[in-house]
């Protein structure tokens, strides 16, 4: 485009040649200066200044066209002193299986979700402690150059940055007569008679819907009342999940970010398999293997990890291979490989939500049992459904070493349980109780220990 920089800056010096990057730096100060974020003062006797720097980085749009220059002024917040710039920074954002059940839950009750982004939102949060930043580079006032600027609002870089702005943003909801979620402190619900407003918050993402259309613009004009949107619109992509909501149901895919996966690690032309794991793999330390480079693996298993968002049927395998990360062998690297060429043959493989469908949940629990050959723990392996959208799923080698299958399946069961309570939760956040819910198991001895928990010797230590 005629219009953006395609070079993305390396220092100030050659952003400040650039007329394009000028105007990114300028319009970042313009949003300080509407959202009264910084005071120019003089530094008081005996108190820490906190550096700035810019940030640089093109915004691509879906086709990984150029369509933005973004200047980002951040503060050096790893200079920070606990205690004397910042006290609380834990901020909660929303888990990807909540995203996951809100969508399969507007599938079901047949409404739409939209989403819209909060710009600049760290700027939007108050901070009681009193920070002082050094002035911009290059962008220093001649007739002040000793002075500081004193913070208002928090900066991006800041250690207290993310708890402000959600501070800021339930504080605004919770005004304007939203519930806060029981069980998840990023989901605000408001009734309005028979219909209900859900909102989903991700630190500057929103994600909203209602069984109501109008309800939703009206939330739209409430959220631009007070702060500056840059983005609004139906809910396509968010984490990098691709969701499409059709007539008949919801589809989510990571199809491009898994076509990107595979050129970045060159798999493009290699063969097609059909499982992501052998069935005869039995992987352990391989400890006359030959080495391979562990930082090329861990950022593999990084890339495969992210992809399980929408792709439970990777996770087991990737998994199993995240516990050779400290020192990865051949044979580790081949099993990695293999899932990528899984993954080639099944780049457009997702997640459908169908409509029309009864709402109901149900939880199913199993276990590889003593399955790890180093220490002969066991793996747990649960999945949720609501209706019949699959909306939550875990794998996780248990911490103990189980003396049976019973009980490991309880062990199991038991994790499947508590995630079961928390969906529960939420679901009745959304306005929907649910009573007596399923949990499969296929071990009939641990299911007649939850029934009855009469001691043998061999599950009285349980």
């Amino acid at each position: 485009m005629a219009f953006v920089s395609q070079v993305e800056p390396k220092s100030i010096d050659e952003a400040l040649k650039d007329e394009h990057w000028l105007m990114a730096m300028q319009e970042e100060l313009n949003q300080f200066e509407r959202n009264e974020v910084w005071d120019l003062v003089p530094l008081p006797t005996d108190y820490p200044i906190i550096g700035t720097k810019w940030v640089f980085i093109n915004k691509l749009d879906e086709s990984g066209i150029i369509i933005r220059n973004k200047a980002r002024l951040v503060a050096k917040g790893y200079n920070q002193e606990e205690g004397i710039d910042y006290d609380e920074t834990f901020a909660p954002i929303a888990r990807i299986e909540a995203i996951r059940l809100l969508l399969a839950y507007s599938s079901i009750r047949n409404f739409k979700l939209y989403q819209m982004d909060v710009k600049s939102a760290f700027l939007n949060g108050l901070i009681q402690e009193e920070v002082y930043v050094e002035q911009p580079p290059g962008f220093i006032d001649f007739k002040y150059p000793h002075l500081v600027y004193k913070l208002k609002k928090a900066l991006y870089g800041l250690k207290q940055a993310p708890r402000s702005w959600y501070d800021r943003l339930s504080k605004f909801l919770i005004e304007n007569d939203y519930i806060k979620g029981k069980v998840d402190n990023t989901l605000f619900v408001k009734k309005f008679k028979s219909d209900i407003m859900y909102v989903q918050i991700y630190v500057d993402d929103i994600v909203f819907g209602s069984t109501n259309v109008s309800l939703c613009k009206e939330f739209s004009k409430t959220m631009q009342g007070e702060f500056e949107m840059s983005m609004m619109g139906e809910l396509t992509l968010f984490l990098g999940l691709q969701i499409k909501q059709m007539s008949d149901g919801i589809f989510i895919s990571q199809s491009k970010y898994c076509n990107e996966l595979l050129k970045k690690f060159g798999i493009e032309g290699c063969k097609e398999v059909a499982t992501p794991i052998s069935s005869t793999c039995n992987l352990d330390l391989d400890e006359k293997g030959i080495v391979v480079e562990n930082s090329k693996y861990r950022v593999i298993i990084g890339s495969l990890l992210y992809l399980t968002a929408s792709r439970p049927d990777i996770m087991f395998v990737v998994c199993l291979c995240a516990r050779f990360q400290a020192n990865p062998k051949e044979s580790h690297m081949k099993s990695v490989k293999r899932i990528l060429k899984y993954l080639k043959g099944t780049t457009n493989v997702g997640l459908w939500y169908p409509k029309r469908v009864s709402l109901s949940l149900i939880g199913y629990s199993d276990l590889d049992y003593a399955g790890c050959r180093l220490d002969r723990k066991s793996t747990s392996g649960t999945c949720y459904l609501l209706g019949s959208a699959l909306v939550s799923w875990h794998i996780k080698k248990q911490a103990c070493v189980a003396l049976s299958t019973v009980e490991a399946e309880y062990i199991a069961a038991g994790s499947c349980c508590a995630q079961i309570l928390w969906m529960k939760q939420q679901l009745r956040n959304y306005g929907t109780e649910l009573n007596k819910i399923p949990l499969r198991c296929d071990n009939t001895s641990a299911i007649n220990l939850t029934k009855n928990q009469i001691l043998h010797s061999r599950t009285k230590h349980i």
